[in-house]
């Protein structure tokens, strides 16, 4: 669906806020939550703010199956994979962009930011 849908190739080609749908790991019942991603060189990125850990890449980590939600121009739910990204070299080139446009310090990013790239089913 997402290679032949030009509005869904076209709304990946940006970030934007989205949510995502995961299981979670205690419970096993839904959980959404609102975020943003990033295309980066084509690969679709999700990360936050530096800090404190995310459920919801606890959720992924035990689970990748994940619902991608586009929710602005174009209204889709996406089956997908989320895989957190932990190699630090792999994170440093990746985040690099993502720090750039946020302003936000690339050290920091590394050690403490969420990163998970999606990819879908």
């Amino acid at each position: 669906m997402i290679a032949t849908d030009p509005a869904i190739a076209r709304a990946l080609e940006r970030g934007q806020v989205i949510d995502i749908t995961t299981t979670g790991r205690k419970s096993g019942e839904p959980r959404r939550i609102e975020l943003v991603f990033n295309n980066v060189d084509g690969r679709i990125l999700i990360s936050g703010r530096p800090g404190y850990p995310r459920g919801w890449v606890a959720n992924l980590a035990a689970d990748p199956h994940m619902t991608f939600h586009l929710k602005r121009d174009v209204v889709a739910d996406l089956p997908a994979r989320g895989r957190v990204v932990t190699d630090r070299a792999e994170r440093e080139r990746l985040l690099a962009p993502i720090a750039r446009l946020w302003r936000m310090d690339l050290g920091v990013m590394v050690v403490s930011a969420p990163l998970v790239e999606v990819t879908f089913d």
